[in-house]
């Protein structure tokens, strides 16, 4: 049976190429991504372990919690600290670590990295062994900067060159007299370190007299294990708390593991979808082989086969294919997750030197994945061909299903589509969107294999409805409608594998441009000011900078936004510091009640605040500002927060004076004129030209949204047109199959009279019709999940609506329409050009 099999593949390696790509693309997929995210994560984790070289155990401030009235403080890290570490018996030397966000730019004003991966930190001494100098010499004073070597090589800066920078606001411009390497993977991954005497670090970040970390070596003969004892002997309790190196290198690379685990997990459920479309596919081919050797397994069980043994021949078959499409999958994947490291290395996610990793778990998975994938795929057919009775199958009468089997899987069908839309339908109900995604989710798995188990059901009326177009056709157009219908279960196979890449395009895109829409009218809606400032990272701006704005020529108004943490009523509330005078004219939030003044013990509290802590208009309470003063304030008015402005707003007059570190997160700007270029250009201006700050009217401010969301759509595209790429050859697949079973019948039809082009139409139209059948299903199951999903995100998104684009579903069923023209191109030519008298006599 084994040698049978054997011969059965190679006698038909054509019919069998279809399906060996479409498995060998979604391994290609799995591989690939098991191998990019492997060499990713072990690059970083080497990178990281690298850079705690130096570090034996490190002291950090031990972490404060709030209790009662009292706002939590971090004890911190002082000179005092610094010196009892260094003098800790077994330890060699203590090293003071500072760090923070400090903005580089490069020769031509732009920012070097991204705003998140631009740091700045402090050189200790001459000679600080972090950080190897290259050339030049450590930074001293204020005016005076080191950086690190792959930062200069991208900016062009050499020693000697003055560098225009940023910390907080306010542009810098210090000398370069130092490029250091480091092995830091903020750096490896493209960002920029930006190195500061220590005492100039602690004043630019703010750390005056402190330290964020303290780094001690261990000296000859001490262990890591022995230090930290020591340590945890020597500094005071309830101070700081000590790591080993060796904990923080196995944590950093848990961290790289966890982050690389959730793209790869990502990437994963994309090349799951391959699969399961790829599924379809291997069913259909090898539901039509066993159709077409009925007759031989037939006669195979005559001369003594068992039901065991036709079976288990069907499963060598796909066997065969599968460890083929296993092994070519693996070598694809191979290669593309070899591309996939050099994209990111040619772009500025740059990443660390490395090997390309090919674990034994990528190369085990790959190959139990196509072969038991195209094995389970191939299972139902092979034992539906052994259940056939001899006699019956040499006389094709189980040729047509049953009456009772379709009511069967019609009833099952209607079952899960029900149970999906009203598991659907539930979730969209649910006021908390966290709680309803698992009902959703079910719902959605359950309504898509409802959909699926139902779609020979569905698709004689809908094809039939495309009836009055195809007639204009002729009887090419008649025929393919025929042909569609003739076969209703393999037409739902071939139509559900385009359905399910449909379903999911659609359906993001949905959610994505209701979420935009949503994201766009909540800052219009917000926001009176014509500009907003803010850092490039989102950290915090100095307190200089709304200033400086007020001075502006044209400007009217401007208004930091601070933050600061307080106590009320024994929970943690974040105060929001405005300007009082003008905060009015650059917002426009719906005041539910009271009025909408701020000045002196007057503030106004969003309404969700209000609710949690019983207040309303006229409402006293006391609040304990983070200095550990108190205040009675007085709800003046309540207002309708959003996920841009909420909390509780008072005058920076008031809160500045409590707060350690005072700063805004961002500042709004009115001017006279309104937005333009020439009131933009004046305030960029007045700020230096920083390449760390951003200054963005409205219209930025969407862009920026739309940017984001045609990135993650592009992506979701991209990945997607895997699952696309494999229901085309589906298509190919199943119109080949069809053209070899009607070779005699489209002998015929050239025979009494109908042309190569009739021919050509005939297929190419049965094969848009099909597409199409599998693009309307997708289409609107699409538009269903992306309608259930908005209801969840309009639970914490109030400005949410439903936006269905019109224009990009026009382009997803003319994409449908388009894989169904291309697929129909070589099996359309292979019917044209069969010789009409052998077709006639074939079988």
């Amino acid at each position: 049976m084994f040698r049978t099999a054997l011969r059965n593949v190679f006698a038909h390696k054509a019919r069998l190429l279809m399906t060996v790509l479409a498995v060998m693309l979604g391994v290609a997929f799995v591989s690939g991504t098991l191998v990019f995210t492997n060499t990713i994560s072990d690059a970083f984790q080497k990178s990281s372990a690298k850079g705690f070289d130096q570090v034996d155990v490190a002291v950090t401030p031990k972490t404060a919690e709030s209790k009662g009235d009292r706002v939590a403080k971090a004890p911190k890290l002082t000179q005092a600290t610094l010196d009892r570490a260094a003098k800790t018996p077994g330890a060699a030397s203590a090293i003071g670590v500072v760090s923070g966000f400090a903005a580089v730019a490069d020769k031509d004003g732009k920012l070097v990295g991204n705003g998140f991966s631009t740091q700045g930190a402090n050189y200790w001494g001459d000679r600080d062994p972090r950080y190897p100098l290259k050339s030049g010499k450590a930074p001293s004073g204020k005016g005076e900067v080191a950086l690190d070597s792959q930062t200069a090589k991208r900016a062009g800066y050499k020693v000697g060159d003055t560098v225009r920078m940023s910390i907080d606001g306010p542009v810098l411009t210090p000398t370069v007299t130092g490029i250091f390497t480091t092995e830091d993977g903020n750096v490896a991954a493209g960002g920029s370190l930006a190195l500061f005497d220590t005492a100039t670090a602690q004043q630019l970040l703010h750390k005056q007299g402190s330290y964020d970390e303290i780094d001690v070596k261990a000296a000859a003969g001490t262990g890591q294990a022995a230090l930290q004892n020591a340590l945890d002997k020597a500094l005071p309790k309830g101070q700081a708390e000590t790591t080993t190196g060796k904990q923080l290198a196995d944590d950093q690379a848990e961290q790289i593991s966890s982050s690389m685990s959730s793209m790869k997990s990502s990437l994963l459920v994309f090349a799951g979808i391959a699969l399961f479309v790829g599924v379809f596919i291997i069913a259909n081919t090898f539901t039509m082989l066993v159709a077409q050797r009925t007759k031989e397994l037939a006669l195979m069980r005559a001369v003594g086969a068992s039901r065991r043994q036709v079976t288990r021949s069907v499963l060598a078959e796909a066997f065969v294919v599968g460890a083929v499409a296993a092994v070519t999958g693996l070598a694809a994947g191979i290669g593309i997750g070899a591309g996939m490291r050099s994209l990111m290395g040619a772009t500025d996610a740059q990443i660390p030197d490395g090997p390309l990793v090919v674990s034994p778990g990528t190369v085990v998975t790959s190959l139990v994945v196509g072969v038991v994938i195209t094995m389970l795929a191939a299972w139902l057919p092979g034992r539906r061909a052994a259940k056939i009775p001899p006699v019956a199958a040499m006389s094709s009468v189980h040729a047509t299903a049953t009456t009772r089997s379709l009511v069967v899987r019609n009833t099952i069908g209607a079952l899960f589509a029900a149970a999906g839309i009203a598991s659907s339908l539930y979730a969209t109900t649910m006021s908390d969107g966290t709680s309803a995604q698992a009902p959703l989710g079910l719902g959605a798995g359950l309504l898509v294999i409802g959909v699926f188990i139902l779609t020979p059901l569905l698709s004689r009326p809908l094809i039939a409805a495309a009836g009055p177009v195809l007639r204009v056709f002729g009887i090419s157009g008649k025929l393919a409608r025929q042909n569609a219908v003739r076969n209703p279960r393999r037409t739902a196979a071939t139509a559900s594998a385009l359905m399910i890449g449909l379903t999911l395009i659609t359906g993001m895109t949905v959610i994505a441009g209701s979420a935009q829409q949503a994201i766009d009218k909540m800052a219009s809606s917000a926001l009176k000011a014509d500009y907003v400032v803010s850092m490039a990272n989102m950290n915090s701006l100095s307190p200089e900078v709304a200033g400086k704005l007020a001075e502006v020529d044209g400007v009217t108004a401007t208004s930091g936004l601070g933050n600061s943490p307080s106590r009320i009523d024994g929970k943690t509330e974040f105060l929001t510091g405005v300007n009082g005078a003008t905060i009015g004219s650059l917002t426009d939030l719906k005041v539910d009640s009271g009025t909408f003044r701020i000045g002196g013990r007057d503030v106004v509290v969003d309404d969700k605040t209000a609710k949690d802590h019983g207040w309303r208009t006229g409402s006293t309470f006391t609040t304990n500002f983070e200095d550990g003063k108190k205040q009675q304030l007085t709800v003046a008015g309540v207002y309708e927060g959003n996920d841009m402005m909420r909390g509780i707003m008072l005058d920076s007059a008031v809160l500045t004076p409590h707060v350690t570190d005072p700063s805004d997160m961002q500042v709004m700007v009115k001017t006279d004129g309104g937005t333009s270029a020439a009131a933009k250009d004046r305030i960029e201006k007045a700020l230096g030209d920083n390449p760390a700050i951003l200054v963005q009217d409205k219209q930025d401010i969407s862009n920026a949204i739309s940017k984001m969301f045609t990135l993650m759509l592009n992506m979701l595209y991209g990945l997607l047109a895997m699952a696309v790429i494999v229901a085309v050859l589906g298509v190919i697949n199943t119109l080949a199959m069809s053209v070899f079973e009607r070779s005699q019948e489209i002998g015929m039809l050239r025979a009494i009279g109908l042309d190569r082009k009739g021919i050509k139409r005939m297929v190419r139209l049965e094969s848009l019709v099909i597409s199409l059948f599998g693009g309307v299903l997708g289409v609107g199951l699409g538009v269903f999940f992306g309608w259930a999903a908005g209801k969840l995100m309009a639970t914490s998104l109030t400005t949410y609506e439903l936006v269905l684009p019109w224009g990009r579903i026009g382009i997803f069923l003319a994409l449908a329409a388009l894989v169904g023209i291309l697929a129909a191109l070589w099996p359309a030519r292979r019917a044209a050009r069969l010789n009409m008298l052998a077709a006639i006599k074939s079988e």
